[in-house]
């Protein structure tokens, strides 16, 4: 998803998350600490609220709307019209870190594109250029500002979803118009932000679903640069049906196939309703999927037409997402509520 789509629909939905909050039922109850080490193999669960600081706002009253579950995958994205953001410019970076701290077992989940004008249209042979440029190093600076920032923030274990859905037709920092300096350009990168002191990044390769403009293997850079396997999976073709999303070629699937044969963890960073509408049953199979296969995270894109807190249009989804990842409620009187 484009982040002016992403600007666009955290304005849309600003009135409609103001009413959540305040009738989100008070303060929501303190965390409890979690065990060193946090999460174990218990699935973190996340949902893109807003590209900014009202994204760090409303993960409680989404939490309280699903019956006080812990929401760990906290999610936003840099803002790829500049360097200076794509280097760590923006200060809501600073209202994340502090939602990080509160709990030892919370995921900071920052995607980070790869190129300054990242939706400006950039032709195939303009892409290509740039990503030869970026192999030869000529933009390395700017991931090794990022990189020192996001450590002297307190965030030095994010999770780096980099160059998302490379393998689409949109973005600059797509891999089609030269894949080999594509993979180059991200181990650069990679190169770059481990050189901060005390650090301890993750790396997110997370492809769109399907063939899309590209085979997202062909511009895989290598395992000792990517941590994890991801996909993003919204609700649209390809694939008529979620079978057809599980089994096509570059499907759900294979990419956790692909994960398994190079030892890594999977994850998705954006998944949500789209091209069908409220459609239940999407969400029962996504939700399925993720707890047989238990990625590391897993983060809604929570926004119309693609979300089930913020959108009012997808009642009987949000029915179902709710229901699936509420806690269950303790025994007790009918209708009690289990305490915090």
């Amino acid at each position: 998803m484009s982040r002016r789509g992403r600007w666009m629909a955290g304005v849309c939905v600003s009135a409609v998350a103001a009413g959540l909050l305040a009738t989100g039922g008070g303060p929501a109850p303190a965390p409890r600490e979690a065990p060193r080490g946090g999460g174990g193999s218990v699935v973190a669960v996340g949902a893109y609220l807003h590209y900014d600081s009202p994204g760090v706002d409303r993960m409680r009253a989404f939490s309280r709307w699903l019956g006080g579950a812990e929401v760990r995958a906290g999610h936003t994205y840099l803002p790829g019209d500049t360097w200076a953001n794509i280097e760590g410019e923006p200060a809501s970076l600073a209202s994340w870190a502090r939602w990080r701290k509160e709990r030892r077992d919370r995921l900071f989940v920052l995607n980070v594109p790869m190129f300054e004008g990242n939706e400006a249209g950039v032709p195939d042979e303009g892409v290509a250029e740039l990503l030869r440029s970026g192999a030869e190093g000529a933009y390395d600076e700017h991931f090794r500002r990022l990189g020192k920032r996001l450590v002297a923030l307190g965030l030095p274990d994010t999770v780096v979803v980099l160059g998302w859905e490379m393998n689409g037709f949109n973005y600059t920092h797509r891999c089609r118009p030269d894949p080999d300096a594509w993979k180059q350009y991200w181990r650069n990168i990679v190169a770059a932000m481990r050189s901060a002191k005390g650090q301890r990044f993750r790396f997110d390769f997370a492809p769109n679903r399907g063939p899309d403009a590209i085979g997202w293997t062909q511009c895989y850079p290598g395992d000792d640069v990517v941590d994890i396997i991801g996909m993003d999976s919204y609700d649209q073709p390809p694939g008529d049906s979620f079978n057809e999303m599980i089994n096509q070629p570059y499907g759900l699937r294979q990419q956790v196939e692909f994960a398994k044969a190079h030892h890594k963890r999977i994850s998705y960073p954006e998944w949500g309703l789209f091209r069908n509408g409220d459609n239940p049953e999407y969400v029962r199979r996504m939700l399925a999927w993720i707890s047989q296969h238990k990625p590391l995270y897993h983060s809604i894109t929570d926004y119309c037409p693609h979300g089930v807190w913020q959108c009012a249009e997808n009642p009987r989804s949000a029915r179902v997402f709710r229901e699936s990842l509420s806690p269950p409620r303790r025994k007790g009187r009918p209708g009690s509520r289990p305490r915090p």
